[in-house]
């Protein structure tokens, strides 16, 4: 179906409303260029996920430096990785969606991806956002990895299976990216949460 849409992207008719056509040329440019289009869209997804999380966290004011450097985060790497994990992934299984393959999939996800990448997030965002000393944030590392890595499990193979099992290749980025939005507002009012609780 997304397929058809896109090949269809240059002569879209003119009765077509404002976001039928901006859909359309972004599923011509996803098309045409697949992974510059993956890292904008997880750039600009991130881009909203930490300005929800920072008005809903009670700043008064955006803290800029805070929301360019997530976006950075997500255009640099959040979808280049997403791009190169999902062609990997489908190479290795060969384009597979039984019920096996994609739990392996999924499973082979969990336990290399998604370890790495909150790793990642969290050394990122403590030496480079927060600007700590890098030794306090390989403390914090320490003390806040295994409880976001437990949380990781217990909400993204379920995403994975979806996005493994339903969703087009050209999509997956895209739709993890969403969720992903979706997730670091959760947490970071969870982290507000936990900090009221204990003050």
């Amino acid at each position: 179906m997304a397929g058809g849409v896109a090949g269809g992207g240059g002569g879209g008719g003119r009765g077509d409303s404002l976001p039928q056509r901006a859909w359309r040329q972004y599923l011509l440019q996803l098309r045409l260029h697949p992974l510059r289009t993956k890292m904008i869209t997880a750039g600009c997804l991130a881009g909203v996920s930490d300005s929800v999380a920072q008005k809903l966290s009670g700043y008064q004011k955006i803290e800029k430096r805070r929301l360019l450097l997530k976006m950075i985060f997500g255009f640099a790497y959040g979808g280049p990785f997403g791009h190169f994990l999902h062609k990997v992934l489908d190479y290795i299984f060969k384009g597979k969606k039984d019920t096996k393959t994609v739990a392996k999939k999924v499973l082979l996800e969990q336990i290399t991806s998604s370890p790495w990448n909150n790793i990642l997030f969290l050394f990122y965002y403590g030496y480079v956002v927060e600007r700590r000393p890098f030794k306090e944030v390989k403390t914090r590392v320490r003390k806040q990895y295994p409880s976001v890595q437990l949380s990781a499990w217990m909400f993204w193979p379920i995403v994975g299976w979806i996005n493994h099992q339903y969703v087009p290749l050209q999509f997956r980025v895209i739709v993890h990216s969403f969720v992903a939005c979706c997730w670091g507002i959760f947490l970071n009012l969870r982290a507000r949460a936990m900090s009221l609780k204990q003050s």
